[in-house]
């Protein structure tokens, strides 16, 4: 069964790397296993990760986060892991006031730093549905989506409904297995994978040194 991956990058990263010592996954090898505990025969044809770029001025390490996240792009492009950027926007917006005890007041409002991620669920859900289009010229039998993001659940529901010979697996980047799974990813997947342990998250870490042809390796950044 050729199964071919869509991750969602932010997603994962808050579900299940944020503040671990694991940031540096070798995302492909990882779901290769998963893949493989899951069903023994299937194939893992292709990885494809969505993510937006870091905001320095933003970001707890500024220029330094950047920089550690564009290393990781570039070693899973490196590992044969197709990367798709969408953008952040950072707009002055407006919501009502925090008070302990009370409800919230549209009539209380403060004035707050809105940030957005935006393209990345759109770019997702149009790369699951435009390979569910190719399946026969990509020989595809089943898509997995990697995201807990219910806005995902309509594209899965489209494919399920246009391409029925199409399985379709969720994984959830959990730390832990005992949350419920969402009610809309559920409904639409064959098979949901509820959880991501820290133990398969260490044992595949990809080396320190990513090598390049005729370019210098890439680094694991000192803070990951």
């Amino acid at each position: 069964m050729r199964t071919a991956f869509f991750v969602d990058g932010y997603n994962l990263y808050y579900g299940v790397l944020h503040g671990s010592d694991h940031k540096w996954l070798d995302l492909t090898a990882l779901l290769a296993e998963i893949l493989r505990i899951q069903e023994p025969s299937a194939e893992l044809v292709s990885v494809d990760y969505f993510t937006s770029p870091v905001i320095a001025r933003l970001a707890t390490r500024g220029q330094v986060s950047n920089d550690a996240q564009n290393r990781y792009i570039r070693a899973l492009q490196a590992r044969g892991v197709s990367v798709t950027l969408g953008t952040h926007r950072l707009a002055k917006g407006y919501a009502p006031r925090y008070l302990d005890g009370q409800k919230p007041s549209r009539q209380d409002q403060v004035a707050i730093w809105q940030l957005e991620e935006k393209e990345t669920d759109v770019n997702l859900a149009l790369g699951m549905y435009r390979a569910a289009c190719r399946s026969a010229d990509l020989q595809l039998d089943q898509i997995v989506l990697v995201s807990g993001d219910t806005d995902l659940a309509p594209a899965l529901a489209a494919i399920r409904s246009d391409f029925p010979h199409i399985r379709i697996g969720v994984i959830l980047p959990h730390r832990h297995e005992q949350r419920d799974p969402p009610g809309s990813l559920k409904e639409h997947a064959h098979w949901i994978r509820r959880h991501i342990p820290e133990s398969e998250l260490a044992a595949f870490q990809l080396p320190l040194k990513v090598p390049l042809p005729r370019k210098p390796a890439i680094v694991k950044p000192d803070y990951w």
